[in-house]
């Protein structure tokens, strides 16, 4: 990364009378701060992502989701919004050709596969697949919540990680229609709670966290002759021994470089830094710290590792700390920024 190169971060949020739910703000990569750019009239918008070609932002909205041409600047050009012809979504992605939009249901259980038009905006719902079930905990996981959605690096496989059933279901997807097939299950332990998943920069390793043992489960991938194969290599404690109780995982995020792994925990209100093998795709903890603020639902590292920012949903802040991944260390930089409800970060490189 050259000192050139600039950034800016889209901060996506719930709206409670305030009707914009996304903030653009321009990144100081040197000092590892935000300052507000613009804002985005858009309704709970709980996630949003990138597509792979880095030209649009999709969004979760109360109306199903939106889409975004992203200009020169950052900011953002609104191009059409689309149903999911079900309850509203919590998380999505498109796969790596950027064909498909996929959206996860947490309160209705259901994936929704969208047709992407080649202009980026979201074209009509190619597919529609309810998860069936019980779970284990009655209070919670009584019936599917589908948590999040992602295709492996080589674009064969959806995986889509149910937290009410413990387990990541492995879909197929027709590259043609958008129609899922299922063909694998990913088994989690019983009231473990898969929340989110990443993979490696190679796509050998797919790691998934756990919302409720707090805990990440890291796996090898390989595909044999059109068959998944999944085995699991590590779990490993998103928590120091001495946590908080009712501690929740709650983010998971890669860095730029791939080289570490980084994950937050609510009620323990801290974030945690893992260095990953590059050869093995094991987790070493580097740091497990507080983060200054009340349940942290995102947690990243800036694009150089300098810097960590992160999103305290409940206390509607943002905090920053200066990181030294050598020593193990955080230190609080500036002031808390206040941000209402925040959910979900996302660093964009302008000129990409």
């Amino acid at each position: 990364m050259t000192a050139k190169e600039k950034y800016v971060a889209y901060v996506s949020t719930y709206t409670m009378g305030d009707h914009h739910g996304i903030s653009i703000y321009d990144v100081d990569m040197e000092n590892g701060r935000f300052s507000l750019k613009d804002k985005v009239e858009i309704t709970n918008s709980s996630y949003v992502t990138i597509s792979h070609n880095r030209k649009y932002l999709y969004s979760i909205t109360d109306m199903g989701v939106e889409s975004y041409e992203i200009l020169p600047d950052g900011a953002l050009k609104e191009l059409n919004a689309a149903s999911i012809n079900g309850m509203r979504g919590h998380y999505l992605s498109t796969d790596y050709e950027d064909r498909f939009l996929f959206v996860a249901g947490w309160h209705d259980g259901k994936i929704t596969v969208l047709h992407l038009n080649e202009d980026g905006s979201v074209g009509a719902i190619a597919d529609e697949i309810f998860h069936r079930g019980l779970g284990s905990i009655a209070e919670r996981n009584f019936r599917p919540h589908v948590s999040c959605v992602k295709m492996t690096r080589d674009n064969k496989y959806l995986l889509a990680a149910d937290l009410g059933l413990d387990h990541v279901k492995v879909y197929t997807v027709n590259r043609t229609t958008g129609k899922l097939r299922l063909v694998d299950v990913i088994r989690s332990e019983i009231e473990s709670a898969p929340r989110h998943i990443k993979l490696s920069k190679d796509g050998r390793f797919i790691y998934i966290v756990h919302e409720l043992k707090n805990i990440i489960d890291v796996y090898t991938y390989e595909d044999k002759n059109d068959d998944p194969v999944f085995e699991k290599i590590q779990t490993i404690s998103t928590v120091n021994n001495y946590h908080s109780t009712s501690s929740a995982a709650s983010a998971l995020n890669i860095s730029d470089d791939f080289q570490y792994l980084i994950s937050s925990n609510a009620g323990d209100n801290s974030v945690v830094v893992y260095r990953i093998n590059q050869q093995t795709g094991m987790l070493t903890k580097v740091f497990c710290l507080p983060i200054s603020g009340e349940y942290p639902k995102d947690a990243t590292l800036f694009p150089d590792n300098r810097h960590l920012v992160s999103l305290n949903h409940e206390s509607n802040t943002m905090t920053f700390f200066t990181t030294n991944l050598d020593r193990g260390l955080i230190v609080m930089n500036g002031p808390i920024m206040n941000v209402s409800q925040p959910n979900c970060v996302i660093f964009h490189r302008l000129g990409e």
